[in-house]
């Protein structure tokens, strides 16, 4: 699962970019109670969500010519230059080149073979977000694609990361996790694009904890934000929803189920 004792190739932060910085701020704080801090002059408006002063997300002011508003899932990377070569030959792209983000660590855009963009985040003084998987922060991720095999050999190559078939109902679920972390690391699954007709474009996909998908649900739609799958019990699971904000930057919440012991 998620937690903040990150390890090379676990989600260490995430990012929205929008069209309405302002009213994202306020979306946000009206679904999830977020608090929006910023980073400074010298960050080209970039600032923090928080939720009880601890951060949980950050977020930008994007352009047309940034692509359409979105999350960005950024991964853990020991050497964020090395991460890029290595995504470059696994037939990726690097859409944002490694930089030092004034010492706080570095970062990058990559892209996968289906031109999924993902970042990569190599901790200096800022190691990643403060919460994970608890109510309000980040506690799953989920990647939609066309080929999962492909998918799964470039993520491998990559980051490292290794896949497992867990049993779902219905079938069978393609889970994520760091190299070596076994069931308990991890962090997100892989899902084929036919799998699902609620997706038509490969993407990360982030969800965050919520401690009532239903009522997360009806804010959405009350903050004038879309409802693209209505929340869904899954056994074993919880209960998900899948939104977008009022802008179309897409994610999902989770409600979830009680841990078995």
């Amino acid at each position: 699962m998620l937690t903040t004792r990150f390890v090379n190739g676990a989600p260490n932060w995430i990012d929205v970019g929008t069209s309405d910085i302002d009213g994202a701020i306020s979306f946000y704080d009206g679904l999830f109670g977020w608090r929006f801090q910023s980073a400074g002059p010298d960050a080209g408006g970039y600032g923090f969500f928080q939720l009880d002063g601890r951060t949980v997300a950050g977020a930008r002011q994007t352009g047309p010519e940034q692509g359409p508003p979105s999350w960005t899932v950024y991964f853990q990377s020991a050497d964020a230059e090395a991460t890029a070569k290595a995504a470059e030959q696994a037939h990726g792209s690097v859409l944002v080149q490694p930089m030092d983000v004034m010492g706080e660590g570095h970062m990058a855009i990559l892209a996968d073979k289906a031109s999924v963009p993902f970042g990569i985040w190599q901790p200096g003084r800022t190691k990643g977000v403060d919460a994970a998987n608890e109510p309000g922060a980040l506690s799953w991720v989920e990647l939609y694609t066309p080929d999962m095999a492909a998918a799964a050999w470039f993520y491998h190559e990559t980051l490292g990361l290794e896949t497992a078939a867990v049993p779902f109902p219905g079938g069978t679920y393609t889970c994520v996790n760091p190299a070596g972390g076994g069931e308990d690391s991890m962090f997100g699954g892989i899902v084929s694009l036919a799998d699902d007709p609620a997706e038509d474009t490969p993407y990360w996909l982030p969800y965050f904890e919520v401690t009532d998908a239903e009522a997360t649900v009806a804010k959405t739609r009350e903050l004038g934000g879309t409802i693209r799958v209505p929340a869904t019990p899954i056994e074993g699971v919880g209960t998900i929803a899948k939104l977008a904000d009022p802008y179309g930057a897409r994610f999902a919440v989770i409600k979830s189920a009680p841990q078995q012991t």
